[in-house]
């Protein structure tokens, strides 16, 4: 065994580690979205009812079917989408708007008839409480202004196909107007297209410059992120809007009209409101087109009342969680545990605490159990900010067993010592979030004895501290996670014989490099249990010579993320 003397310290020498072991082929379960939502959280009081329709309504509705330049073909139904709306929002059983204007003929669909039109609405007293509603129905093109941006016009009837930019109407224009109204309840439905195919035309440099663009980095607009409130597409970027001969429509606006008719009043309050009527326009859309045109919507700002459209609040709604964030698209929306809706949109979620999960291609990116009442509207973006916010924290206590993997070493050098530590985690803070990183902290005491060459044993009390740092990839399965990866520690040892004559100490100082691995289960988002075992490999001096010899743990911990 080792020689102990008297007021020396035998240490070992430090053993320096370069951590080179990483594995770059490891990914976390999802990436975290880096928006941030806004926290919408809106409760509709049954007395807030009548305040929340309480203004005016009033639409102004575009439908260019014929174009003075013969380079634009003809639409077969621009006008009658604009005409069939019409009827509907004028309907004082579904939209009861107070005015629709709606303009199809081509001598008010020129640019200077849409600009006098938007005029004449921007000069009416809007109050924060009206809803105003533009809809077009009609070709879309993309060119460069005087600036050379990209930017995308709305065709009216005199725009020349040679000069897109200075003859059609730039889509920022529409959303400007918008946005100089009194209302707070905004909406713009562009039943239009940019790709170059279906209900639009591209200029030649335009068409010649994406031809040339890989898909994945195709300029979208600068004024793509729209400024006005609501801004709900037949088709999303670089998709053709069609129109359809068995519908007799543009088949989104056909949708979108079937919804005010009452069908979509997804949260049954009696009405439909202008997210509803594009969720139902735009899942039937999807199916209709065999997934070839997916609509889509921009949603700025949403204020506390709803933008209703067709109907009259009767009561509050069911709960409702929403989003329209590209990010999420094609994740699903679990409620206790069954499929509730994909996104982007809004999905129905009974009353009372629900478990709600986010999911995609069968992995969670989120899952949290929450109490929601009727009438409340939350948007997931703000449930996911602490995703968004950076790596997630873990920190745990535990307590466990270490200590050396051969009889002999265990006999001459330290038996198995009980510790007790604690532990933080840091997630996804390495490799663009694929690699983790652990660092713990534990510590013990006892009394025992350890056995002489040639017979006999010596009483010994012991104290050790050890220090690791882990790094390593996690895989998640629903709440189950699997980790591992390299690990360096450091051990502090002191040891004291109590010998009848004489009482020796003796002191080590020693890092050992090594490999780490966990299973974990987590309770919901902030709760976790995990058994974590290690295996080191050290060099240890007995009778004068020095071994390599192997040393393990198993920790048993609960931890709590923040």
């Amino acid at each position: 065994m080792l020689r102990p003397e008297e007021s020396r310290v035998s240490r070992l020498s430090l053993i320096p580690l370069v951590l080179a072991l990483v594995w770059l082929g490891a990914c976390r379960t999802v990436e975290t979205p880096g928006e941030k939502g806004r926290a919408v959280r809106v409760r509709l009081e049954e007395g807030a009812l009548a305040t929340a329709q309480a203004g005016e309504r009033h639409a102004l509705l575009i439908g260019i079917s014929a174009y003075a330049d013969p380079s634009w073909n003809g639409l077969r139904y621009a006008a009658k989408d604009a005409d069939d709306l019409g009827r509907v929002l004028a309907d004082p059983s579904r939209g009861g708007f107070q005015s629709v204007t709606v303009l199809t003929r081509p001598e008010q669909t020129t640019r200077a008839g849409v600009l006098a039109a938007l005029q004449a609405l921007e000069a009416r007293p809007w109050r924060p409480q009206d809803v105003v509603v533009v809809y077009v129905s009609g070709h879309g093109s993309l060119a460069r202004d005087v600036r050379g941006d990209l930017q995308r016009y709305l065709v009216t009837s005199d725009a020349r196909y040679r000069d897109v930019a200075g003859t059609g109407l730039d889509m920022a224009s529409l959303e400007q107007a918008l946005e100089r109204l009194g209302s707070r309840r905004r909406v713009l439905v562009l039943a239009t297209c940019h790709s170059g195919t279906g209900k639009s035309l591209l200029p030649p440099e335009v068409r010649d410059e994406l031809a040339h663009t890989k898909a994945p980095f195709l300029p979208q607009p600068l004024e793509a992120a729209s400024r006005a409130s609501l801004v709900l597409s037949a088709s999303d970027w670089g998709e053709a809007a069609r129109e359809d001969d068995a519908l007799a429509n543009d088949i989104y606006t056909h949708f979108l009209i079937q919804a005010l008719d009452g069908r979509g009043d997804r949260n049954r309050d009696g009405a439909v409101s202008a997210t509803e009527a594009h969720d139902w326009a735009r899942r039937n859309t999807w199916a209709y087109t065999e997934g070839r045109q997916r609509p889509s919507a921009q949603i700025l700002e949403v204020g506390a009342d709803p933008v209703l459209l067709s109907g009259t609040l009767e009561r509050p709604g069911q709960p409702e969680v929403f989003s329209y964030s590209a990010r999420l698209e094609g994740f699903t929306l679990k409620v206790d545990g069954q499929d509730a809706g994909e996104l982007p949109g809004g999905v129905v979620v009974p009353e009372g605490r629900r478990r709600l999960e986010l999911r995609k291609g069968g992995q969670v990116l989120w899952e949290d159990t929450v109490a929601l009442r009727s009438g409340e509207r939350r948007e997931l973006e703000a449930m996911l900010r602490p995703l968004a916010d950076g790596p997630r924290r873990t920190v745990s206590l535990g307590a466990g067993v270490l200590g050396f993997l051969d009889g002999r070493s265990r006999e001459q050098v330290l038996p198995a010592s009980a510790l007790a530590g604690v532990g933080l985690g840091w997630e996804g803070v390495l490799l663009d979030g694929r690699l983790d990183l652990w660092v713990d902290v534990a510590a013990g005491q006892g009394r025992q004895s350890l056995r002489l060459d040639p017979g006999g044993f010596v009483p010994v009390r012991h104290r050790t501290v050890l220090v690791g740092v882990a790094l390593g990839p996690t895989w998640t399965w629903g709440r189950l996670g699997l980790s591992t990866g390299p690990r360096v520690a450091a051990l502090w040892l002191e040891r004291s014989f109590q010998l009848d004559l004489l009482r020796r100490d003796e002191r080590y100082l020693t890092a050992w490099p090594g490999w780490m691995a966990a299973v974990s289960w987590r309770f919901g988002p902030a709760w976790v249990v995990e058994a974590r075992t290690q295996l080191l490999w050290a060099y240890v001096p007995v009778d004068g010579q020095t071994r390599t010899v192997g040393f393990g743990g198993l920790m048993l911990a609960g931890g709590y993320r923040f």
